[in-house]
């Protein structure tokens, strides 16, 4: 697809209202591009059907109660749609899996009348959020942690994308088990997802945090109250020392700086430090202190001639960063034209040209 007539970093100029779709790992959330922030989200699994079912089904079942839930006729509008991270490998097989799993998405929102889809990678859509079109995203999913390289908009599986296993829901675990420990009696996971959210932090030296005061309250509801203390800021720990949660993978930074590695070794043209801007994504992402730590855990694990220049980002709009991420693609003034493909131009050309995010 040609995008060279606008990138998100232009002036966003709205040309065209459109419905964005942004379907992560644990939540789902939709809108309209017109408005500031997504009309609605809920848990992903249950809007995406059974499991069980057939692919094409599952997501016909998902785009058609976002839209019904919108209240909207997917006629009338272009979509854009988030694609989900998965096939990592730089192979033909895992090559010809993204482009199915892209086609089906585009077969199906076609099947309903939609005229024009616009389908992009989450990691994409989360750098775009941070007004960049090259850099490092940082997921952290529900279930696993991505590193994705992006250059100029294209994931670079050529040069690696890493994965770590773990991610918000092993946090909120952690949490748990800890709560448990300490004798802190909660109703149910909500409770401690809530706590995570509200309380803990990633603290900037973890040795120096274990002698501080780190004692704190929050309401869940009005009658009940919760105080936590050193589980504050071990349950982001876990990201930079899995072990502490049972987990045998790399830590956060470790994953990281392998693939900023790789990058330098690439040596691809344009700029030599495209990949030393980093974007976190994903509701994890959001805890207070976790791009300061990664950035100080970087420039001490790589060599100067990698780390100079390096920048954490947190994510830029909160939970919903690649959600607007996709709203500035949609309000670019080369929306619809150079970013959507319409369903006439999906039948006679070869299924994933346009598509290749």
């Amino acid at each position: 697809m040609d995008r060279s007539r606008g990138t998100p970093s232009s002036s966003p100029r709205l040309t065209c209202e459109s419905v964005i779709l942004f379907r992560g790992s644990g939540y789902c959330k939709y809108g309209w591009s017109k408005y500031p922030c997504p009309s609605g989200r809920s848990a992903t699994f249950l809007e995406f059907g059974n499991i069980e079912s057939p692919m094409h089904s599952r997501l016909r079942h998902f785009f058609s109660t976002i839209c019904s839930r919108m209240r909207v006729k997917p006629s009338t509008q272009p979509i854009v749609v988030s694609t989900p991270l998965a096939h990592y490998d730089d192979n033909e097989n895992a090559e010809r899996s993204r482009r199915q799993l892209e086609d089906a998405i585009c077969s199906t929102l076609f099947e309903m009348n939609v005229p024009a889809v616009c389908a992009i990678n989450q990691a994409t859509l989360a750098l775009f959020s941070a007004r960049r079109t090259s850099g490092i995203v940082v997921n952290i999913g529900f279930h696993q942690t991505s590193v994705v390289p992006i250059l100029h908009g294209k994931v670079m599986y050529k040069v690696g994308v890493e994965v770590v296993g773990m991610g918000a829901m092993k946090l909120t675990s952690f949490l748990r088990d800890q709560m448990q420990q300490n004798n802190i009696h909660f109703d149910s996971l909500y409770t401690v997802r809530t706590l995570k959210e509200k309380l803990c932090y990633v603290a900037l030296d973890y040795e120096a945090e274990l002698s501080k005061d780190t004692v704190a309250s929050f309401a869940v509801t009005s009658d009940n109250w919760f105080t936590l203390t050193k589980e504050r800021f071990q349950t982001g720990e876990i990201l930079f020392r899995p072990r502490m949660a049972g987990v045998q993978a790399m830590g956060l930074q470790q994953a990281v700086g392998l693939c900023m590695d790789h990058c330098h070794d690439a040596e691809l043209k344009g700029d030599d430090n495209w990949y030393k801007t980093v974007v976190l994504a994903g509701g994890t992402a959001c805890l207070p202190g976790l791009a300061a730590r990664l950035e100080k855990e970087l420039r001490e694990l790589l060599p100067l001639s990698i780390s100079n220049g390096i920048r954490v980002i947190p994510p830029p709009y909160g939970t919903d960063s690649a959600w607007f991420g996709a709203k500035l693609v949609s309000n670019l003034s080369a929306f619809p034209t150079s970013w959507c493909i319409t369903k006439k131009q999906f039948r006679h050309q070869s299924k994933g040209k346009f598509l290749s995010f």
